[in-house]
C-alpha cells in the first residue's frame, strides 16, 4: 500500500499528474515505469513529451556517467564549456545544417520552454518595434506571464493575475471546418486599418497541438501562413517543443511542408534524458541582443549538453531513427482507428500525425474514465485538449512493438468498458 503522507504533508497543492497516477514511481527504463512496489506500466505519457528517447537510454547514461566521472562541469551560467561547443558542433552538424538552418544561431535561453518562448516573443517584438503578437486558439505555450498571453487555455490563463495584453487571438487551422479560409481572414484583418488589430511583431504557431487536443495544420496552411507573415512583415515563430524532436517522424514537425521558421523555440526531449534544456534558433540577422538582455543563471546546463549531443548523433546522423517513428505511428493509429470502428464510430476519431497521436471522445469524462481504467491495467496515459477529451499517446520513440501491442490491447479493453457503461447510462 502506497503511502502519499509526505506528499499531502509537504507539497502544495499544485501537483497534478500524481492525481492522475497515484503511486510512487522509483524506476523507469525504456518505455516503462516501476513503482516501489515492483508494479509495471507502460508509459505513454513520457514526460509529457520529455522523453522521446525513453527513460535512461544505454547510450545517454554512459555518455552522462562518463562526463560526471571525468568530473564535467555541471553548471557554468553561458560560459564557455567543451560540453556546450560540442553541443553546438553536432547540433549545426546533424541537425540545422541538412535541414536548410545552417546559417541560424542558437539562443540559450534559460531550462524550461516557456522561457524559450519568453525570449522568442522578446526578441520578435525588439527586432520589429511592434508590440502585438498573433497567436491561435487552442494554443498552448507555456504558463509564466509572455508565454502565458499567448496560450489560449483559459484554467491556466485564470491564474495569471494580472491582465494577459499585447495579443490577437485568431483561429487556428481547421478551426471553423475545412470549408473556411482562415489565413483569408486574417489577411483581410491586418489590411484593414479599421479591424482593430494592431500590426504585429510576429505569428507564433505549433504545427500540432499537443495541450490543444492534437489539432493539426496542413502543409498548404502552413505555407500560406509564412507568406501572410511576410506580406505583413511579421516574424513567424514555430513553437516545437512538444512536437519536435522527432515526435511527428521527423526532427522538426515542419519539415516538408516548405516553409522554413524565422524562429524556432525548443526543450522538453532537446536533452534527450528529461534534463532541463531549452534554446531558440533564428536567422543571424535576428540576432540583436545586447549582452544578457535576455539572461538568467541556469542558461548552462552541461549535463544536458552532454545528453543532447549523444542523442543527436546516436539518433538522427542517418534517417533510419525517423523511418522507424513513422512506422509505429502508423501501428499506433491504425489501432486506435480499430478501437474507433468498434467502440465509437460516431462519436470517436482519431487525430494527430506522427507518435503524437489520440482519440477524441464525445466528452472530457469519458476520456478521463478511459485513462484511469488503462492505468489501473498497467498504462500511463493523459488527455488533453480544451475540453480534456482527447485521449493522448506521447509513448516514448523507441517503444516496442511488443509494448505497443500490450498498450493498445488495454487501451481497446478500457474504451470497450467505459463507452458500454455511457451507453447504459444514456439508455438509463
Amino acid at each position: 500500500m502506497n503511502n502519499f503522507e509526505q506528499f499531502e504533508k509537504h507539497e502544495s497543492g499544485i501537483r497534478s499528474y500524481c492525481r492522475s497516477f497515484p503511486v510512487i514511481f522509483k524506476q523507469a527504463r525504456g518505455a516503462e515505469l516501476i513503482t516501489s512496489e515492483g508494479k509495471h506500466y507502460i508509459d505513454f505519457l513520457a514526460g509529457a513529451g520529455t522523453l522521446n528517447y525513453g527513460h535512461n537510454h544505454p547510450v545517454l547514461k554512459q555518455a552522462l556517467i562518463d562526463y560526471i566521472s571525468d568530473d564535467g562541469i555541471t553548471h557554468g551560467l553561458d560560459m564557455y564549456s567543451g560540453a556546450k561547443e560540442n553541443f553546438l558542433e553536432v547540433f549545426h552538424r546533424v541537425i540545422l545544417e541538412p535541414r536548410g538552418f545552417g546559417d541560424y544561431v542558437t539562443q540559450f535561453s534559460g531550462p524550461t520552454g516557456t522561457n524559450s518562448v519568453e525570449a522568442a516573443l522578446k526578441l520578435a517584438r525588439k527586432v520589429t518595434g511592434r508590440n502585438n503578437v498573433i497567436s491561435f486558439t487552442n494554443g498552448f505555450h507555456g504558463c509564466s506571464i509572455g508565454a502565458l498571453a499567448v496560450t489560449g487555455n483559459q484554467h491556466h490563463r485564470g491564474a495569471a493575475g494580472v491582465a494577459l495584453t499585447d495579443v490577437s487571438r485568431m483561429p487556428y487551422a481547421n478551426y471553423f471546418g475545412e470549408s473556411a479560409n482562415t489565413i483569408a481572414m486574417m489577411d483581410k484583418m491586418l489590411s484593414d486599418p479599421s479591424s482593430g488589430i494592431d500590426k504585429p511583431a510576429a505569428v507564433i504557431v505549433e504545427v500540432v497541438q499537443g495541450e490543444g487536443g492534437l489539432n493539426t495544420a496542413s502543409a498548404e496552411w502552413m505555407r500560406k501562413l509564412q507568406k501572410l507573415c511576410r506580406k505583413h512583415g511579421m516574424l513567424m515563430i514555430a513553437d516545437d517543443i512538444q512536437a519536435g524532436c522527432g515526435r511527428t517522424g521527423s526532427f522538426f514537425s515542419f519539415e516538408g511542408m516548405g516553409i522554413q521558421p524565422d524562429i524556432i523555440t525548443l526543450s522538453k526531449s532537446l536533452s534527450g534524458y528529461g534534463l532541463p534544456f531549452a534554446v531558440v534558433v533564428m536567422r543571424r540577422e535576428l540576432d540583436q541582443w545586447e549582452p544578457g538582455e535576455h539572461n538568467g543563471t541556469f542558461r548552462g546546463n552541461n549535463l544536458a549538453f552532454v545528453t543532447a549531443a549523444a542523442a543527436m548523433e546516436h539518433f538522427w546522423t542517418t534517417d533510419e531513427f525517423a523511418k522507424s517513428v513513422q512506422a509505429k505511428g502508423k501501428m499506433v493509429k491504425e489501432r486506435m482507428q480499430k478501437i474507433v470502428r468498434k467502440h465509437g464510430p460516431d462519436s470517436l476519431f482519431v487525430k494527430g500525425r506522427g507518435m503524437m497521436v489520440g482519440i477524441s471522445c464525445p466528452n472530457g469524462e469519458i476520456a478521463s474514465a478511459i485513462c484511469q481504467e488503462s492505468f489501473q491495467h498497467g498504462l500511463v496515459i493523459e488527455t488533453s485538449g480544451n475540453h480534456s477529451q482527447v485521449v493522448k499517446c506521447l509513448a516514448p520513440l523507441i517503444i516496442t512493438e511488443e509494448q505497443i501491442d500490450q498498450a493498445m490491447t488495454i487501451l481497446d479493453a478500457a474504451f470497450a468498458k467505459v463507452m458500454k457503461e455511457d451507453s447504459a447510462e444514456q439508455a438509463s
